[in-house]
């Protein structure tokens, strides 16, 4: 016997392609269904998928941001690092930056965890690892960050040596003083230093050096007490 209404057939989810004009739903809803997919990226309601990384443009700098940002986020309680994870900022952007370094919702933080653990909100400081200035990261993306309050943004350009650390103020973003010394000072996590120079010639000793100092800098002691004053 024939059903008068035969079972309709399940539609399969379509594969993200590089391209795709989406919204953040439908995003996720694809980027689940694959779960061989490591990085995939909606920015301005647009896929992008970044191909195979290579070791010195981008895992080795990527290596050495974490080991920096770890160093600071185990001295500093009520802060937490995040290596590349994916960050819900709004029905048209959610990104895959490669650090985040956030301030714990429980100690004033302006971002939280959604109870399927993705990041909503703007974190406070993202790092990228660019391969040029012609980058989405100094495009579309600064932009993104921008609108959405992303108070540092750091964009590292490995092939052009270039190491830029932006701050929102007014609603734009400026570049950070470098210090007579070489020295870049986050302006909201107190103690977060960096010896640029030293970073862009792989001297991680003396990076992680001037980052000591930072810690144990009366700013960042009193950094520490606030966040558990908060909590």
């Amino acid at each position: 016997m024939v059903d008068a209404f035969p079972r309709s057939i399940p539609l399969q989810i379509p594969p993200l392609e590089n391209g795709d004009r989406l919204n953040r739903y439908e995003f996720e809803r694809r980027y689940n269904a694959m779960p061989h997919l490591k990085k995939a990226e909606l920015i301005e309601g647009v896929v992008y998928m970044p191909a195979a990384l290579r070791f010195r443009s981008h895992g080795q700098p990527h290596s050495s941001i974490m080991g920096w940002l770890w160093t600071y986020t185990i001295a500093t309680p009520g802060v937490e690092l995040g290596d590349a994870p994916t960050v819900r900022l709004d029905l048209d952007n959610e990104p895959q930056p490669d650090a985040v370094l956030m301030i714990e919702e429980r100690c004033g933080g302006q971002a939280h965890l959604s109870d399927d653990d993705y990041i909503e909100g703007a974190p406070e400081l993202v790092a990228e690892i660019a391969a040029s200035s012609a980058s989405i990261d100094l495009g579309d993306k600064l932009r993104v960050y921008r609108r959405n309050g992303i108070k540092e943004y750091i964009v590292w350009q490995v092939f052009e040596r270039r190491f830029d650390w932006f701050y929102l103020q007014n609603g734009e973003y400026v570049s950070l003083p470098v210090e007579e010394n070489g020295m870049v000072c986050s302006r909201v996590f107190p103690g977060l230093w960096l010896a640029v120079d030293n970073l862009l010639a792989g001297n991680m000793t003396q990076v992680l050096a001037i980052l000591q100092s930072g810690l144990t800098s009366e700013e960042h002691v009193d950094f520490v007490k606030q966040l558990a004053k908060e909590s």
